[in-house]
């Protein structure tokens, strides 16, 4: 073997945050822990026929955007939380990293190429994640509760007694949590807690699997009382039983869109943005690129609780919210409701309505009861708009030289939380609907994490608005 193959010239990193490099033959090695342009050692403890994986042993030629963790727990080592990986890269790299994975999903998997590059939209690097999902595990062997993420690649929940990620009050209740869920006569049969933090209320959901008993129902009301910030709400079954510890508490959890003037309620186990900072200047931003006038009609697809279709009706003549569940779009109509019945007199709001639509399912003709529209704003889960889409393209193909029916959006703003789909579904608006894709860019709205937040912008070719 060289000393070549026994040290690694890390060339990039993908989108697992592992390095990437080469040995001599060619043969790719991912690398846990390593960063682009530095030299090391590493453990193999995986190996295939043409690519090799293995974790960071020694740093030979450390990267200059290499820093010291904030968190105690992260690492490579046994028991290390699971719930960041990229945390001893610098925050501006990090940045850098998600625009460079946007861009090559965008090339090789769509073939689109953006022509403008947006500026990344950044926030706080600590204490963000406004949602969490801490799992909670009774270890007999260590005579204690663990609450927080899983550790490293395991079923095993690490030992946490801070998380710098979470917001400074709910790091500091870990430990606190611990001695409740101790305390409990369902210490076995409670195996998570979820957190959802608005403005003013933090929400903690908690699941239990046997009903609890009054006098743990009290601990948790004491536990309240020490904590003036927690309401506790409970989840005996699936998602649609969660319900407040006492019915009668005020409902107060919620978020706002100053800008906008806007807030939004919502329900703990709503669908909400995990970091709060983020979701301010993307709704701002999606919202500007879009350049609605106050003569033109939107539609939000993938419209959720009303998170773009409420600031969206402050500037356009009417907006339509299509989400696929019935319930959702009752609750996102109501919320229109609320905020429009409290606007002050002489204040303006569009025409607002809401659809329940299947959008995985879609259809030209389907496309066709929605009329058509100026501007559209996509926002959708991971799976993306592929149906959507696909609809779009097929009924603008329909439309060419007919009478004015139906007609494309001239700008589409989609905002993606995967960049593969974002690419499957750009190549489809370039290739085959007619548009091109003005701008890109991409939201760290999950620092320390290799998670990709973006935005695209799309605009209707002349030749095509024209036929």
């Amino acid at each position: 073997m060289t000393d070549e193959d026994r040290t690694l010239w890390i060339e990039s990193l993908d989108i697992e945050a592992q390095g990437i490099a080469h040995r001599s033959d060619g043969k790719v090695v991912f690398v846990e822990g390593a960063l682009p342009f530095e030299r090391v050692s590493a453990n193999i403890h995986r190996k295939k026929s043409n690519w090799e994986l293995g974790t960071l042993s020694h740093i030979h030629q450390a990267s200059a955007q290499r820093m010291q963790p904030g968190c105690p727990h992260f690492g490579l080592h046994a028991g290390a939380c699971g719930g960041c990986k990229m945390q001893h890269l610098q925050p501006a790299a990090q940045v850098a990293v998600k625009q460079r994975v946007l861009e090559d999903n965008l090339w090789h998997l769509g073939k689109v190429k953006a022509d403008h590059i947006l500026r990344p939209i950044e926030g706080p690097a600590w204490g963000y994640r406004y949602r969490a999902r801490l799992s909670v595990r009774h270890v007999h062997k260590k005579g204690t509760v663990l609450v927080g993420f899983h550790e490293r690649k395991s079923r095993y929940v690490a030992d946490m007694q801070v998380c710098p990620v979470l917001p400074t009050h709910v790091s500091a209740l870990l430990m606190s949590l611990r001695q409740l869920i101790a305390s409990l006569d369902a210490i076995e049969t409670c195996p998570q807690i979820e957190l959802a933090c608005g403005d003013d209320v933090t929400a903690l959901v908690l699941r239990h699997l046997e009903p609890l008993s009054a006098e743990d129902q009290n601990r948790l009301r004491v536990f309240a009382q020490q904590h003036p910030e927690v309401q506790w709400w409970l989840q005996p079954k699936g998602p649609d039983t969660v319900h407040l510890l006492d019915e009668s508490s005020p409902l107060n959890l919620s978020y706002a869109l100053p800008e906008f003037g806007i807030t939004m309620p919502f329900r703990p186990n709503d669908f909400t943005q995990v970091n709060p900072h983020i979701n301010r200047v993307l709704v701002s931003r999606a919202i500007r690129l879009l350049e609605v006038a106050p003569n033109e009609r939107v539609l939000d697809w993938f419209c959720g609780l009303g998170n773009f279709t409420l600031p969206l009706a402050t500037l356009a003549r009417d907006v339509v919210g299509i989400e696929g569940s019935e319930v959702l779009v009752q609750r996102a109509q109501t919320n229109c409701q609320r905020h429009s019945a409290s606007l002050p007199l002489g204040a303006r709001f569009a025409q607002t309505s809401f659809v329940a639509r299947n959008l995985f399912n879609m259809t030209p003709e389907l496309l066709l009861q929605d009329h058509s529209a100026d501007k559209w704003l996509i926002d959708p889960p991971r799976e993306g708009a592929f149906a959507l889409v696909k609809a779009l393209a097929e009924l603008t193909e329909q439309q060419v030289g007919s009478a004015d029916v139906w007609s494309p959006p001239k700008r589409i703003v989609y905002v993606s939380c995967n960049p593969a789909t974002l690419a499957r579904d750009a190549e489809l608006l370039v290739n085959l609907a007619g548009y091109r894709c003005s701008a890109a860019g991409v939201m760290n709205m999950f620092p320390h994490t290799a998670h990709v937040e973006s935005m695209a912008v799309f605009d209707l070719t002349s030749s095509r608005s024209m036929a």
